[in-house]
């Protein structure tokens, strides 16, 4: 009885031996496939339709590489001073030449890392229906026809600042009214919806080329080249993150696809994360190379 006691406690200590090393494997192999780190890694968001789907699609690639992800909403003046003081450490949506000028103030902490995608046009917009109206040069002396307004995005935009100069260079009797971008948006719907003369800016890629049906401003004086958007990051982020910044620094995206997916979110009321979910399954093979896998 004795001897059949002994065995039975050796067996079932055996037993517990093993469960006990199978669930430390189980739990090794778990934490292995996941590949958790250790770090966050946070994105400056702009108030802009633009910003949404790059921003959305790299966060959870960077998630799906074992990242954490927060995101700061902020003006594109608070997001490069984020990213100078390391409290940001990544933008999606940098528009050059326009944002040279806040690259130049913080080049000691914010590097230039990728072309998200190039010729991106914007300016000051009308609509079609405005015949007689085709360059800057064709405002002038017709200031009155538009209430002597041109609506704009936020205050602390470089766009703001460069539709100030413009109005300045050319002389015009326009006052710059700024907004959000759906502020300014709904001003100017308003007035088309009526058909009515009026002044706003614009930019690709956006619903609003897809909407309305509007022009681009010409104008002879070098305001508003046509643009390519960047990447842009805090110059840490290669020694304290280098696979997230390996996979940024590889980043692009076509401008179409980004204005197809600004549609999916804004007409359609589609989620964005999921809209960025549908795009990385449909261009895995480009999602690896950009990972280097």
């Amino acid at each position: 009885m004795k001897k059949l006691l002994f065995g039975l406690m050796a067996a079932l200590f055996v037993a517990l031996i093993a469960g006990c090393s199978s669930d430390s494997e189980s739990e090794g192999n778990g934490e292995e496939a996941s590949e958790s780190k250790d770090q966050t890694i946070t994105f400056g968001v702009t108030p802009w339709t633009s910003t949404v789907p790059p921003t959305e699609i790299a966060s959870l690639v960077l998630e799906d590489m074992g990242y954490t992800v927060e995101h700061t909403d902020a003006d594109v003046g608070s997001v490069f001073m984020g990213l100078s003081r390391g409290d940001i450490d990544v933008f999606m949506d940098s528009w050059f030449p326009m944002h040279k000028v806040h690259l130049d103030k913080f080049s000691d902490s914010v590097e230039d890392t990728a072309v998200s995608y190039p010729e991106a046009e914007t300016g000051w917009v009308v609509p079609k229906y405005m015949e007689d109206i085709n360059s800057m040069e064709d405002l002038k002396g017709k200031e009155d026809l538009f209430d002597n307004k041109m609506y704009g995005i936020e205050e602390g935009a470089s766009a703001t600042k460069e539709s100030k100069e413009m109005i300045e260079e050319y002389g015009l009797d326009i006052e710059h009214v700024a907004s959000s971008e759906g502020g300014m948006l709904a001003q100017a719907q308003r007035l088309m919806s009526q058909e009515e003369p009026v002044i706003f800016f614009g930019w690709r890629p956006h619903t609003m080329f897809n909407k309305y049906d509007i022009k681009v401003l010409k104008n002879d004086k070098g305001f508003f080249e046509t643009s390519s958007v960047h990447v842009v990051t805090n110059k840490d982020l290669k020694e304290n993150a280098p696979e997230a910044y390996e996979f940024l620094s590889n980043w692009s995206i076509s401008i179409d696809d980004v204005e197809e997916m600004i549609v999916k979110i804004e007409e359609e009321d589609q989620d964005p994360k999921e809209v960025a979910r549908e795009w990385i399954e449909s261009n895995q093979d480009k999602i690896d190379e950009m990972t280097g896998k």
